[in-house]
Parts: C-alpha cells; sequence; structure tokens
C-alpha cells in the first residue's frame, strides 16, 4: 500500500482506529475523518451527522463512522442513527466520486426472523431490531448502489473493544452470567480480521462480503474465558429464553420514563445470544482474505 492515500472515517472509535493503525502500518498515507483525531495519520475534522467531508488529496475511502447502539426506539433516536447512518453515508459517497469506498455494515441487517445454519450475503435484510439495524440497512443499499464494497461483520472484539466483553462485565452478579437459553454456536469477528479485510477490500469486486473469524464459537465458552480472562472468573447458568424476553421488554419499557436513561438488558440482546448466529465467508474468502486472529488470540493477550 506504499504511496497510497487512504481516508480512514470514525477513526477515533474502536474499529476505525485499528483500521488506520494497519492501514499506516501497510505504508499508506492515512487521513483520519471524524471529530475526534485518529490514532496515526492527519486528521481532518467531519462530523457525520452534518456535514459533508473533504477527501481532497485521498486516494481511497474506508468508512466506519456510524452511530451505534442498540437503544429503544422513537422518532428522536431513529432520527439521529439516520443523520449518521444514511444522510452521513450519503454525503460521504457524493464526496467520494469515483474513489473506492470500502463501506463497514453490521450482520445486524440480516432478517433475524429466517434462521438458517449460516447465513450467506443473499439472506435477507429485512425485520432489523433497532434504529441502529435499520439504518445500517439503509446506508449499506446506498454504498452498494454506488459501487461501493460493503463488509459485514458480527460482533467486533479485540484489545480496547468498548462494547461486547464490558456489556458482559456489567450483566456479572456475585460470580454468575445468566444466558438465555441453551449453548449456542455464534460467529465473532476479531478487530483485526476486520482491519484486514477492510484493506484487502480496496481492491474487491463490489457488493456484499460478511467477514467473521475462521470458525464459530460456542456461546458460553466464549464469555466464560473472555471474563476469565478480564478478572472476572464466572459460572454459567440458564435461563428459559420467553422468561429472559420478558423481562428484557419489562426493563426496555421502564428506561423509556423520563431520567431512567438506557435499558440495561434489550430483547435484541437476547434474540443475538439466545439463538445461533453464523456467517458464511467464503464470498471473501474467494477474494483471498484469511482470517488470521481467534479468541483464544485474544484472551492470551488480555490474560
Amino acid at each position: 500500500m506504499n504511496g497510497l492515500r487512504i481516508a480512514v472515517t470514525g477513526a477515533s472509535g474502536f474499529c476505525g482506529a485499528a483500521v488506520a493503525r494497519a492501514a499506516a502500518e501497510a505504508g499508506a498515507t492515512v487521513v483520519c475523518l471524524g471529530r475526534r483525531p485518529g490514532p496515526v495519520g492527519r486528521h481532518v475534522h467531519w462530523d457525520a451527522a452534518r456535514d459533508h467531508p473533504d477527501l481532497t488529496g485521498t486516494d481511497a475511502v474506508v468508512h466506519l463512522a456510524a452511530a451505534v447502539g442498540d437503544t429503544g426506539g422513537g422518532p428522536a433516536v431513529e432520527a439521529a442513527y439516520r443523520a449518521v447512518n444514511v444522510d452521513g453515508t450519503a454525503r460521504l459517497l457524493a464526496a467520494a466520486g469515483d474513489r473506492p469506498v470500502v463501506w463497514v455494515s453490521s450482520a445486524s441487517v440480516y432478517d433475524p426472523r429466517v434462521r438458517v445454519d449460516a447465513i450467506t450475503e443473499d439472506h435477507p435484510v429485512a425485520g432489523q431490531r433497532t434504529p441502529y439495524g435499520r439504518t445500517k440497512a439503509e446506508g449499506e443499499r446506498l454504498a452498494l448502489d454506488a459501487g461501493a464494497v460493503v463488509l459485514r461483520p458480527r460482533a467486533v472484539y479485540g484489545p480496547g473493544d468498548p462494547h461486547l466483553l464490558p456489556r458482559l462485565v456489567r450483566a456479572v452478579r456475585r460470580g454468575r452470567v445468566m444466558l438465555p437459553g441453551p449453548d449456542v454456536a455464534l460467529s465473532l469477528t476479531a478487530v483485526e480480521n476486520l482491519a484486514d479485510a477492510c484493506l484487502a477490500a480496496l481492491s474487491w469486486p463490489n457488493g456484499a462480503y460478511n467477514i467473521a473469524d475462521a470458525t464459530p464459537y460456542p456461546r458460553d465458552a466464549v464469555v466464560r474465558d473472555g471474563l476469565a480472562a478480564l478478572g472476572h472468573p464466572v459460572r454459567i447458568a440458564h435461563l428459559p429464553v420467553p422468561l429472559t424476553i420478558a423481562a428484557a421488554t419489562v426493563v426496555e419499557t421502564l428506561a423509556r420514563l423520563p431520567g431512567t436513561g438506557q435499558a440495561t438488558l434489550t430483547r435484541y440482546a437476547v434474540e443475538q445470544l439466545a439463538h445461533g448466529v453464523v456467517l458464511d465467508t467464503a464470498r471473501a474468502r474467494a477474494q483471498g482474505w484469511t482470517p488470521r486472529r481467534s479468541f483464544s488470540d485474544f484472551v492470551g493477550i488480555t490474560g
């Protein structure tokens, strides 16, 4: 990538920072677009919710800036997500012109009502449960129509992860974690594997590609081993899925009351843990991409 000038949006975030570092290590000149500077390269201020990005002097774009989370609905929340994930995407694509664009989406766009052993890129994109899922699906449609490469990772984790494992730590109660239903297989995506895919995908044919680690993991082992590596050894207990869904519904309802804050348990989170979600990554592998990191690598580094 020597001599290539890459714009990385959202480079101050968890995934964006990993991509910016990987691009710099590969020899690219990195321009970090966002409200805050990235870990390397030159910073160009961009508020994805309201501004057009300045891509002057760049050759390609990796777009990771996004409004994220599984918060409840409501017009104000939906509008806030749309401003970044849909309208921000439209502004980014207009500024990119004929530059190659890699647009990082999410497996959250897939219809959770359609159960299959392994999800391919042809799985229905519909029925999203959250403003995040709905607006990411709309944003990626804009990107696909513009000829971009769209990557769909699932449950990205790694050093500095602000989402996956910290949320599990908050769920620990007296050395125990309650999980919905029996153990299931889940795809996860190491942030290093996503970063590798983002850079490789600059030369891939346009279209959507699933990105995940080489093999799915047993859910219970991931929870147990990940928390142990963070200094929280736990026992796993299982709750009936309907009971957990009912509890999440109550928590979400209470969270809508003034002054109560964000729900700590959501129906979306329960569904993501209760049902096996495995991504088929054959399409990305056919382009020569191979995931090099696994959850055991992360546990070893963290522990």
